[in-house]
């Protein structure tokens, strides 16, 4: 990696650590380029505005997590419902084992603070949600096509609805402090995918 792309990552893995916790409004341009090393212009040499960082920085949180997510639903020796379900199971299993349950959710964070106020946000949370769910989608189309889901489903509002679902479990166990939510969403998606 150059210079110039070290830097621009610094500065993006510092902005996006501090905008979990603080929010978009919580978060100032000198908080990041401190935590980066980097000086407060730097800033500007890579973003347009704080709304461009927070962009940029939604598709740098979210690309490796979609490739993740990707991956996890291609596992060619499990059937696609079964790679539905383990990813899903995995991620419960993750949370089961933190000592306090927690998630903080950049996108539904931003979302709320910002899609209304900045299109633009508005907009590129929206394209990311999108290609996660159509990720979704295609393997629930597979899963389908293989018999093991009921024919009449639309696999592209299922893969909404199920998206949606997790992250209502998300917030109920964030605000519970138990992954009960969890596992309700688990066992309802395990019926939710019949044939």
């Amino acid at each position: 990696m150059n210079t110039i792309q070290d830097k621009r990552a610094r500065i993006l893995a510092s902005g996006t650590s501090v905008m979990l916790r603080k929010g978009y409004n919580g978060t100032g341009v000198q908080e990041i380029t401190k935590g980066a090393g980097v000086p407060k212009g730097s800033f500007y040499h890579y973003f347009e505005s704080k709304e461009d960082f927070a962009i940029q920085a939604l598709h740098y949180y979210y690309t490796p997590r979609i490739e993740r997510f990707a991956d996890a639903l291609s596992v060619p020796e499990l059937s696609p419902r079964e790679r539905v379900l383990r990813c899903y199971r995995d991620l419960v299993g993750y949370f089961a084992n933190q000592e306090q349950p927690s998630h903080q959710c950049f996108i539904g964070s931003l979302c709320h603070e910002m899609a209304e106020e900045s299109q633009p946000i508005g907009y590129a949370a929206s394209a990311i949600l999108q290609r996660s769910n159509q990720v979704l989608a295609d393997c629930l189309a597979e899963a389908q096509s293989a018999g093991e889901i009921a024919a009449d489903q639309n696999p592209a509002e299922l893969a909404g609805f199920i998206s949606a679902a997790w992250e209502g479990a998300l917030l109920r166990m964030k605000a519970d402090r138990q992954i009960g939510p969890l596992r309700v969403f688990i066992q309802q998606l395990e019926r939710l995918l019949q044939p």
